[in-house]
Formats: structure tokens, C-alpha cells, sequence
């Protein structure tokens, strides 16, 4: 089930945000200054091969790879990084979410629920 992280770190310029996450998802929320959701990021398969689907108003939908900075020689763990992946599993991505999302405000899971079904492999998929 995913849970909201406690103080939340606010980045200056950017809108506020807020962060929940479980074992599997982190869900990054940013919100207009009326309290509604303006965009959100959502990480998933965290104990896998971690993706994120992020969508922002201006720009839409950004599939990435959680590139975690584990590089094979390096004397230190580098910062995770968002690299280009592939095909979006939408459908899959979607189900995972509902049912890790009871316990978030209602207009935070519809939000990312509904847009998630706008992907357009969403309907490729179902």
C-alpha cells in the first residue's frame, strides 16, 4: 500500500509536492496552488527493473528507466538516473497502481488513474 513520506522536500521554483510510496511504487505528486494535482511521476517495479511514467501538462507522458548508479567497477554508487526505455506497459501499470492505492486521497488516485488510461498503449493493451 503505498503511504505518504513525511516531511516531503520541497524543491524552490517548482510546485509543491507530495510523496507516497511502498514497497513496490514511489508516487511523486506536484499540485497547483489550489490544492489539485498538476502532474506526478510514479516509479515502479522497485525490486525489479525499476521504471517511472512521468506526465506533466506541458509536455505529457515520458517512459524512463531507473538507471540506480550501481555501475560495474565504479568505487562508488553514482545517483539514480532517468534514462530512455522502451514500451510502456499501461494496462499492467495501471492494475499495479489500483491496487496499491487505498489509502491515497481520492483526487490523487483518480488523477493518476485516469491519466494513466489516456496512454495510448493503454488501449493497445486492455
Amino acid at each position: 500500500m503505498l503511504e505518504e513520506l513525511q516531511p516531503t522536500r520541497q524543491i524552490p521554483g517548482e510546485p509543491r509536492r507530495r510523496w507516497f510510496a511502498s514497497d513496490d511504487l514511489d508516487l511523486i505528486v506536484w499540485f497547483r496552488d489550489d490544492d489539485t494535482p498538476l502532474a506526478f511521476q510514479l516509479c515502479y517495479d522497485k525490486r525489479g527493473y525499476e521504471r517511472a511514467i512521468t506526465w506533466k501538462p506541458d509536455r505529457g507522458f515520458r517512459h524512463e528507466a531507473v538507471d540506480n548508479g550501481e555501475r560495474l567497477g565504479a568505487s562508488h554508487k553514482a545517483t539514480p538516473i532517468l534514462v530512455a526505455d522502451g514500451a510502456f506497459d499501461a494496462a499492467f501499470v495501471s492494475r499495479v497502481f489500483a491496487d496499491a492505492s487505498a489509502r491515497l486521497p481520492a483526487s490523487v488516485t483518480a488523477f493518476v488513474a485516469d491519466t494513466i488510461r489516456t496512454h495510448p498503449n493503454y488501449a493497445a493493451q486492455d
